[in-house]
């Protein structure tokens, strides 16, 4: 009887150690296939930057742009649309929103546990980049907020002509779906 509880004592630690080293395993893959994303949309850009493609529509799942903020040292493609597909490797343009192009209040969305994690150190006068195969627009941060998750309020049109709004899950160190947003507010330079 005693060794049979032994065994099946070491068979469910074999097991949890399997399981882990598949957690783990499942980790290293999206971790990997979310920086070949970034790494090819990065390159994509470049190539129409130089040639100078114009964007017109952007279709679900395109390139917009690559988005920068230099004190941070970060940089990331921005990629439309705002599906769970697209927010796992890059970060989104929330389609209902304007292409940084255009007049009002683009909205671009990211996870705290990912790409956006480096927002948890903005400061209000910090520089944002939107670099489009169009043009680059440049951007102040004015303010930070944090807010329920059901508050449009933040992706209303702003009073300046053009603005930017980063949302990303709030508290940045949460374990699980985070009950909050952090959304960092920024104008347009020269608008």
């Amino acid at each position: 009887m005693k060794a049979v509880r032994i065994w099946l004592l070491h068979l469910f630690e074999w097991m949890l150690l399997g399981f882990g080293l598949g957690c783990l395993g499942m980790y290293g893959y999206e971790t990997v296939e979310a920086r070949r994303f970034q790494a090819e949309q990065a390159a994509v850009f470049e190539q129409q930057a130089r040639a100078q493609v114009a964007p017109g529509h952007v279709k679900p799942g395109g390139l917009v742009g690559m988005l920068d903020v230099p004190r941070l040292q970060f940089s990331t493609p921005v990629i439309e649309g705002d599906d769970t597909r697209t927010l796992k490797r890059a970060v989104g343009h929330l389609p209902d929103t304007p292409m940084p192009w255009d007049k009002g209040n683009s909205a671009i969305a990211g996870h705290r546990d990912g790409l956006f994690r480096p927002l948890k150190d903005v400061k209000i006068g910090d520089e944002i980049r939107f670099r489009t195969t169009r043009d680059e627009y440049r951007y102040r941060v004015t303010k930070t907020s944090i807010v329920k998750p059901d508050d449009l309020s933040v992706l209303a049109s702003q009073s300046d002509p053009a603005t930017l709004t980063l949302i990303t899950c709030y508290p940045f160190y949460y374990v699980g779906s985070a009950p909050k947003r952090f959304v960092v507010h920024a104008a347009r330079l020269g608008s």
